[in-house]
């Protein structure tokens, strides 16, 4: 099995990460949607109301960890040790990689001005298959 492969499958056809901070000894999980492109490997995109509890999290301790929200199945992919950071991507430029994945996100990004594009760099991460079916990749 291509682990790579999977973890492009799983990260194309789930929708929602579970996106975990940590401020003070404090974790802190957020639902959130985002877009992983697989030419453009390590690269999580997601937006965040700017000036957001979560947003502010990401300028204070700037390491996070997230899973793919299981969809039907176990299989999901976790990372952990991300580096997040607001991105240089401008929100207009994910939206038509947003919406076949989001349909109807758009009127969510009608509030662009209120809306910040950030990213989570990470160089691995761990595809789970199933019990006991654990891999790590390499990106």
């Amino acid at each position: 099995m291509d682990q790579l492969q999977e973890f492009n499958r799983i990260m194309k056809n789930t929708h929602i990460i579970a996106l975990a901070t940590s401020v003070n000894n404090v974790p802190n999980v957020r639902l959130m949607n985002f877009y992983y492109d697989s030419e453009k490997k390590g690269v999580v995109y997601f937006t965040a109301f700017k000036g957001s509890p979560k947003a502010l999290e990401f300028s204070q301790n700037n390491t996070v960890s997230f899973t793919t929200v299981p969809v039907g199945t176990h299989e999901h992919a976790r990372v952990a040790n991300g580096i997040v950071k607001e991105s240089e991507l401008k929100l207009s430029e994910l939206l038509d990689r947003y919406i076949p994945k989001y349909p109807g996100i758009e009127k969510v990004f009608q509030m662009s001005d209120m809306m910040g594009v950030y990213e989570i760099n990470f160089e691995e991460a761990d595809v789970i298959m199933g019990m006991n079916q654990h891999n790590k990749v390499v990106l």
